[in-house]
């Protein structure tokens, strides 16, 4: 494979990081591969259900990013990986692993993968998604509810536990390793334009090299 271009989308919860994401996979297909952070908690099997659920999810210990930063080189060089699975509903990863093919583009999308140096200096393009807070607590407690099987008092419980203050910590101060801040995330169509030409450009140089 030649140059892979590799695109890093973070931001905080319900920011819109996975609208983007969605529809440049739906724009480019099979010439986009994209590593979820959120596949990358760590695994706990050595505790129980109760006990996984205390744990904060919202930092950067709970990810396994050097295994996520060892995938990317992977895909850089054209190899395929096993990417680990996370089952929501137990806070543990699944026993599956999914296969993830190479492709001239990759994205990364997380809430934190501009905490990592390593990580940073392996993308092309750093994506910050922004939004109101309001905006993205409203959207957070609609998913978890209706996709991950959370109750609603659980979910504003962890959001004022966890989420909130490892927002302010952990993703406000990562725009400073930010090359783009995207306000109102896959809805800003400026924002979502420039970011299609810059594939489409790579893209199409690509094929004329190959």
């Amino acid at each position: 494979m030649g140059n892979v271009l590799t695109i890093g989308i973070a931001g905080g919860t319900g920011s819109g990081k996975t609208t983007i994401t969605r529809r440049l996979q739906r724009r480019f297909g099979s010439d986009i591969c994209t590593l979820y952070h959120d596949n990358y908690y760590k695994a706990h099997d050595s505790l129980t259900l109760e006990e996984r659920a205390r744990l904060n999810y919202d930092q950067p210990d709970a990810f396994d990013t050097e295994l996520l930063a060892e995938h990317l080189a992977l895909l850089r060089q054209g190899r395929a990986v096993a990417c680990p699975v996370y089952d929501y509903a137990i806070h543990n990863r699944a026993a599956q692993t999914q296969l993830i093919q190479p492709a001239p583009v990759v994205l990364v999308e997380g809430i934190l993968i501009l905490q990592s140096a390593e990580l940073c200096d392996m993308l092309d393009i750093k994506v910050l998604v922004d939004a109101d807070a309001d905006v993205r607590i409203l959207r957070r407690i609609v998913r978890d509810v209706r996709d991950r099987g959370r109750s609603l008092e659980s979910v504003v419980n962890q959001y004022l536990t966890t989420v909130k203050p490892m927002h302010e910590r952990y993703v406000e101060p990562s725009r400073r390793r930010t090359d783009i801040i995207i306000p109102e995330g896959g809805h800003n169509e400026v924002a979502m334009a420039l970011l299609i030409e810059r594939i489409r450009a790579h893209l199409e140089e690509e094929r004329k090299n190959g």
